[in-house]
């Protein structure tokens, strides 16, 4: 078997390898997050709002500082990711912590098999779309996940992004989604100078494609919106232009570089957790 058709295992394996260089990364600065320090950024904070006593789903959580940061908050909320290394990281750190945040080890499609709750909120951010080969599967997911009524805020990298190199020098990738994307990768994009190598498998979606997937499974686009930075020093030729905004230097503002979608789950929704097949 090939590996864009075995890509949960590949990117576990990835995700796997990739962990403990992450846990020890000034990118992720896990001794400040000990201390205190929210690894959430402006655009989701202010997206989310107030969390006090809301229950929230965290898609895609790697090692859990968002979801532990969202706990912090005052929310209740439950973490999911595809590493069980991070997972296993993820409750550690909960417990060093003090926080109630849980975490579930599986493929997010998966997760009808792992839990039956509701949310008053699914949350998704930064570097997660891009892992899944089926965007109508994944929005089912977020509403059959969601209470009537109940809120998906999702911040992503915008897909003008993905389609350069790795130097930004050129177009090197569809738009559209027009199958696997299979690659090798040495150090990681939270080390790049990292002692370690691994494949994966990604895809690339286009705003089209994320907005009628969640269009099309029972959710309302309230907002979308894009920006000409990224809050994360994770791209190459990239440069500082003010405190934790980032551009790509020879590029400056002309691209997007992040979006963010706000959707509601319609009252009148089909898709519940039973729906998913």
């Amino acid at each position: 078997m090939d590996s864009a058709q075995n890509y949960i295992e590949v990117n576990r394996r990835s995700w796997n390898n990739r962990t403990g260089v992450h846990l020890e990364s000034a990118f992720y600065d896990l001794d400040g997050f000990l201390h205190g320090k929210t690894s959430l950024n402006d655009i989701e904070l202010k997206l989310l709002g107030d969390v006090s006593g809301k229950t929230i789903l965290h898609l895609q959580c790697h090692f859990g500082q968002d979801t532990i940061s969202l706990s912090r908050l005052g929310a209740k909320v439950t973490g999911v990711d595809l590493s069980d290394k991070a997972i296993e990281s993820a409750k550690k750190i909960a417990k060093d912590t003090n926080s109630d945040a849980t975490f579930i080890c599986c493929d997010i499609y998966d997760l009808p098999n792992h839990l039956e709750e509701q949310f008053d909120i699914v949350f998704t951010s930064y570097g997660t779309i891009g892992w899944l080969p089926d965007l109508g599967k994944w929005a089912k997911i977020v509403a059959a996940f969601l209470k009537p009524g109940g809120q998906f805020v999702f911040v992503e990298f915008h897909p003008v992004v993905w389609m350069f190199d790795v130097n930004f020098e050129k177009i090197g990738y569809n738009y559209f989604n027009d199958g696997a994307i299979v690659e090798t990768e040495s150090g990681t994009y939270a080390d790049k100078t990292a002692d370690l190598t691994q494949e994966y498998v990604t895809w690339n979606h286009s705003l089209s494609e994320v907005m009628n997937s969640l269009i099309q499974n029972g959710l309302e686009i309230k907002a979308l919106d894009e920006f000409d930075y990224s809050p994360y020093n994770c791209f190459n030729r990239i440069i500082e232009f003010e405190p934790k905004k980032y551009r790509i230097e020879h590029l400056g503002n002309k691209i997007p570089m992040v979006y963010s979608i706000v959707a509601v789950k319609r009252n009148d929704s089909q898709f519940e957790l039973t729906k998913i097949s």
